[in-house]
């Protein structure tokens, strides 16, 4: 993380991160009485359990499969290169099934995968897939799969934790359990749009470390014209909308939005 910007949003967003952590730790400490060591090891194994099964469920409900090297020999060469320029690891390739043009990484710089759907590779030029491939390269090196899960982990702590302090203030019936769902939904949103907030900003890094990699900002600024054009005229499936948080692109630009505008990027993009 070599930008300055984003060092400091992460120190704040990460501070009031562990804030929510601390309050959900000691909850259950509170109310249980269990170990705190018990409790934090038990966090952890929740969160990377989590992780372990977020990236095999993702990659299975959008069919994916390895990308083929025989068929697709440019793609990995340059995947290999330009991997080895930002100092991570060449992830795996996946062809995903989503309905429409996009793509995603999961995972770590040591242990990363890079999806791209099949629509994505039918619209694009050989260019602008590369400066959609070296954005999420450029998210692997940053770990920004990593942060969005920790964050999403350290929710459902909180979801937990607002859960049972509903059901243990009131009579435990389906009044109380239906709450308890509402409430421990409502502190989940809380946490997240913390994390969404520093996505947003995440995106705008990725964008420019693209750009650096391929030697400019256009091509890039191209495919999301294209895949933006292309989400418009075509419908995503249910599963690929459950993935969208992780996508290059995004539609939404609400408070609780992933992705900064797409013209704003565009326009950054076009600068550089």
């Amino acid at each position: 993380m070599r930008n300055v910007g984003l060092k400091v949003r992460m120190a704040v967003v990460g501070t009031i991160l562990f804030a929510f952590y601390t309050a959900g730790i000691t909850f259950f400490y509170v109310a249980f009485g269990a170990p705190i060591p018990l409790l934090i090891g038990a966090s952890i194994v929740f969160i990377g359990v989590q992780y372990k099964i977020s990236k095999w469920f993702t990659l299975r409900s959008l069919k994916g499969q390895e990308l083929p090297e025989d068929q697709y020999p440019e793609i990995h060469r340059f995947v290999e290169q330009t991997s080895r320029d930002m100092g991570i690891d060449k992830p795996e390739l996946y062809l995903v099934e989503m309905g429409v043009p996009n793509a995603f990484a999961l995972g770590r710089r040591g242990n990363g995968t890079v999806a791209v759907s099949r629509e994505l590779i039918q619209i694009l030029e050989r260019d602008e897939l590369e400066g959609v491939i070296a954005h999420e390269l450029a998210h692997l090196q940053n770990r920004d799969s990593i942060v969005m899960q920790l964050g999403q982990g350290i929710a459902s702590i909180i979801g937990f934790a607002a859960y049972f302090a509903v059901l243990m203030s009131g009579d435990n019936d389906l009044v109380d359990i239906f709450l308890g769902m509402i409430v421990s939904n409502i502190a989940q949103m809380l946490v997240m749009v913390f994390v969404f907030a520093i996505s947003r900003h995440r995106e705008f890094v990725a964008d420019r470390d693209a750009a650096t990699a391929i030697g400019r900002g256009d091509p890039l600024a191209r495919a999301l014209e294209k895949i933006s054009q292309g989400a418009q005229r075509r419908e995503p499936t249910a599963e690929a909308k459950d993935v969208s948080a992780l996508c290059i692109f995004g539609s939404d630009t609400s408070l609780l939005s992933t992705h900064p505008s797409t013209e704003e990027r565009i326009k950054r993009l076009r600068s550089y």
